[in-house]
């Protein structure tokens, strides 16, 4: 273990555990809380994909999916913490909405009916909930999206548009808004955690490992994937808050349109 990865991956665990014991307060606090509150723990790995690999012992999930990103050149939604993803594996297209700096324990009761979620995330030093929703579409509607003849709005359920109108106050949306891809996403089993290598259509590759849990467990399980981390010799990257944005700058130069 060398000492760049043993302080990053402590200045990372000082700071997460105080995040996720703040954010356990207010569930426990809040009346509406669920029971156990879910939180996907997310760190951005540095270093040569296939060595991680080899280091944390990964195995293959399956076939690697597709996933297009949806923003406008400015990266606007991006800026307003707002995810639009289109997953297409084995013929089957999901459409996700995700919207971060939720308060889960504030979720209109509807979204739960709605086959929405809301849980947290602890990406770096960041938590915060995110409500996510998600509809499958047919691969005829796919098509027709990512070839721009069908806007992303007309294939959005009615609980997509309905959370966007009245919680986010974003409706209709930009019309400059179009699909960043595709990124080739292989998903890992490791221990107890997925790692998902995405490569860009430019060749770059990020790799992230995440693990759910229940909220209380938080703490416990970042320290133990820490833990397995260094034992692996593998790095989490400095800069965790900024690996999102240089994947969708990467994607506006080489995404037709």
């Amino acid at each position: 273990m060398n000492s760049r990865t043993a302080d990053s991956h402590a200045t990372l665990r000082t700071s997460t555990i105080a995040l996720i014991a703040t954010a356990l307060l207010g569930a426990c606090t809040e009346p509406r809380a669920p029971k156990s509150p879910q939180v996907e723990i997310q760190i951005g790995l540095c270093g040569e994909p296939a060595m991680i690999e080899t280091a944390l012992a990964l195995r293959a999930r399956g076939e690697p999916m597709q996933v297009w990103l949806f923003d406008d050149p400015d990266l606007a939604m991006f800026a307003k913490g707002l995810r639009f993803r289109l997953r297409v594996s084995g013929g089957h297209s999901e459409l996700t909405v995700k919207v971060a700096n939720q308060d889960c324990n504030a979720l209109p009761l509807e979204v739960a009916h709605d086959d929405g979620k809301c849980e947290y995330d602890v990406h770096g030093e960041t938590l915060s909930g995110a409500v996510s929703l998600t509809r499958a579409i047919v691969a005829a509607q796919t098509r027709e999206v990512l070839s721009g003849r069908l806007a992303l709005a007309g294939v959005m359920s009615p609980a997509q548009v309905g959370y966007l109108r009245d919680v986010v106050n974003l409706w209709p949306l930009p019309a400059d808004i179009r699909g960043l891809g595709p990124i080739e996403v292989q998903r890992y089993r490791g221990k107890p955690y997925d790692v998902d290598i995405s490569t860009l259509p430019d060749g770059t590759r990020y790799v992230e490992i995440s693990r759910k849990v229940a909220l209380v467990d938080a703490p416990r399980a970042r320290e133990n994937l820490e833990a397995d981390l260094v034992r692996a010799g593998v790095t989490a990257c400095a800069d965790q808050s900024a690996q999102a944005e240089k994947k969708l700058r990467s994607l506006l130069v080489t995404s037709p349109g």
